[in-house]
């Protein structure tokens, strides 16, 4: 009988006291373990598999957690999360109260730097390096693993710039897999592509040129030429670099063949690799993506002014429409949201109409390119937000809360909410009409709430809410997606005369001839939103309240606390923190 070896393994000591010549089969054991979990969990799938023998080679070689390991934007940790004593829990993994889906500091002495967003792991590496040579600490290692798709950003190339230069102990490992969750893109992707094909590159390894030791390519899948290749950098002194050439979805066939798919592919038959499909009525609504992506390229077809700009996200915002259609005029530019909002700003000096189409906890990683390059030259550039709000399982590092605060306080800049698929088709309609600023339309991920939604477009009043329904004792002001569950509120309660529900659309502008309305005839007045309440929606009604002197109000807002909201389903979380349908009654019952 063949031995258990993952079943013994509880942390990185355990590992190294096998002998190399297992280490295949451990493998072999890791990779099943994980395919085992998604395909029954779900989760990220494709980056995991691709890394195994790297992260089986890294504890080995390496006095984990004495030597500091860090994992770039963290798809690729759930190896190194088994390994680090979270086997047993990891079927929580993603799941309200179990796990982090990525490396997270407060879980593991293992996990030296939390992650989520891409490009981050050499800098916060050196700063540990360069840490450990002030204390004395001369012998301690520092480790980064980096994909091809996010060492392309500028962040990661500010920091190889102070590699060069700091003669700091510090390895970075380049995971070269030609994929981020969509192929990556761009001359330095062709660069690397010709090294793995050993064609002659032009000048000097870029690397070299940066003042770091390069070794490599090696195949990431041959455990022993890893080890062998990471013992002897052990004793290489300063900065160093190793290219692996690395397979994502390494081991199940159908992860290799569609490595988009299943980057994170939701259910599927663990030993086939065959998707699961879910259980579906007859017609669902579309998912809010899909309906910005296949407007764009309606709107596109008509006005040759229109172009798409998404970074590294084609797929997951349905882009990738317009790339297929009218590629000429669609651009995904990898991992660079500061690049791609000034781009945005260039393109529309010209008179483009640039739809930046960006993931809401992702602009911020532009937000000086926001104001600086867009907002004070007031530049007609539309800001698609994909995924505001709560997003689930992702976590902290991916819910999109923040962006009604943070782009609240900017001049000249317009900023939209939809309340359904029809509102977000017919300000997409409006803005390419031409606008004489720029403006921001934030949606949330997933399925929307109509089936008929391909409507004629028709074109909405900058700045103008809507009237939902008229009452008489409690206003309640909404603005976006959210708004559709204030319907589930009052539809079955008896005083459902009493309450008023006004669907504002706008945060800026705000509809400041409504408000008069509402607190001119509202004693009771609730706000409610998906982002944080600190400087949101809530506090812009407060603002104007203020100012206008509306007194003797009682005005409750509703909206993400003043903290960050962990993972777990996208239901769990709302509940979690009151913006559920059972809290809503529950307030109502007060007032009315």
């Amino acid at each position: 009988m063949i031995k258990e070896l993952l079943e013994h393994i509880a942390s990185p000591k355990d590992l190294r006291q096998l002998p190399k010549e297992e280490l295949p089969q451990l493998a072999n054991e890791l990779r099943d373990f994980i395919i085992g979990i998604v395909a029954a969990k779900e989760g990220h799938l494709g980056a995991s598999l691709g890394v195994v023998e790297l992260t089986i080679a890294l504890h080995y070689i390496f006095d984990t957690p004495n030597d500091f390991l860090v994992w770039d934007v963290g798809h690729q940790a759930y190896g190194h999360k088994i390994l680090t004593g979270r086997k047993d829990v990891f079927e929580t993994n993603r799941q309200l109260g179990g796990i982090s889906g990525f490396p997270k500091r407060s879980e593991s002495e293992y996990d030296a730097f939390g992650v989520g967003h891409s490009s981050t792991s050499i800098s916060a590496t050196l700063g540990m390096a360069i840490a450990s040579q002030l204390k004395g600490e001369l012998d301690k290692l520092h480790i980064a693993v980096i994909g091809d798709a996010s060492i392309a950003s500028g962040m990661a190339f500010e920091a190889l710039n102070h590699v060069g230069v700091s003669k700091a102990n510090i390895l970075i490992i380049l995971n070269d897999n030609a994929m981020g969750i969509d192929p990556s893109v761009g001359a330095l992707k062709n660069y690397l592509t010709n090294i793995k094909n050993n064609k002659r590159v032009r000048k000097h390894n870029i690397i070299e040129a940066f003042n770091i030791d390069y070794s490599g390519p090696i195949d990431g899948h041959d455990l022993p030429a890893l080890l062998s290749e990471l013992e002897r950098l052990k004793t290489v002194s300063g900065p160093k670099f190793l290219h692996i050439i690395t397979t994502k979805g390494k081991g199940l066939q159908k992860a290799e063949e569609d490595q988009v798919k299943y980057h994170a592919p939701g259910k599927f038959n663990a030993k086939t690799g065959e998707l699961i499909a879910k259980s579906e009525l007859n017609q669902q609504p579309p998912k809010y993506q899909d309906v910005f992506g296949l407007t764009l390229v309606e709107l596109a077809k008509t006005n040759d002014k229109i172009v798409g700009i998404t970074p590294a996200m084609p797929t997951g915002s349905s882009l990738k429409f317009m790339l297929d259609q009218i590629p000429e005029r669609a651009f995904d530019v990898g991992i660079a949201e500061q690049h791609a909002v000034t781009l945005a700003a260039g393109m529309a000096t010209q008179g483009l109409i640039p739809f930046c189409n960006i993931y809401s906890t992702f602009l911020q990683r532009a937000y000086d390119q926001v104001i600086h390059d867009v907002a004070i030259q007031n530049l007609p550039v539309v800001f698609c937000l994909d995924r505001a709000g709560l997003v689930g399982e992702d976590g902290a590092t991916h819910h999109g809360v923040f962006d009604l605060a943070y782009l609240r306080c900017i001049p000249n800049l317009i900023i939209f909410a939809p309340l359904n698929e029809l509102e977000l088709r017919n300000i997409m309609y409006t803005a390419q009409l031409g606008l004489k600023g720029p403006i921001a339309i934030r949606y949330p991920r997933g399925m929307g709430t109509m089936q008929n939604w391909q409507q004629p477009f028709s074109t909405l009043e900058i700045g103008k809410g809507e009237t939902i329904k008229e009452g008489s004792k409690v206003a309640i002001l909404s603005i976006g997606t959210i708004g559709n569950m204030i319907k589930d509120v009052y539809i079955d309660i008896t005083n459902k005369g009493e309450i008023a529900h006004y669907n504002m659309r706008f945060v800026k502008p705000l509809d400041e001839e409504l408000l008069h309305h509402v607190f001119k005839k509202f004693k009771n007045i609730i706000t409610i939103e998906d982002g944080t309440i600190v400087g949101g929606f809530g506090s812009a009604v407060l603002e104007f309240a203020q100012q206008h002197g509306y007194k003797d109000k009682n005005i409750e807002i509703l909206g993400i606390p003043d903290t960050f909201i962990e993972h777990g389903k996208s239901e769990e979380l709302f509940n979690s923190i009151g913006l559920s349908v059972h809290n809503m009654k529950k307030i109502l019952s007060l007032w009315t």
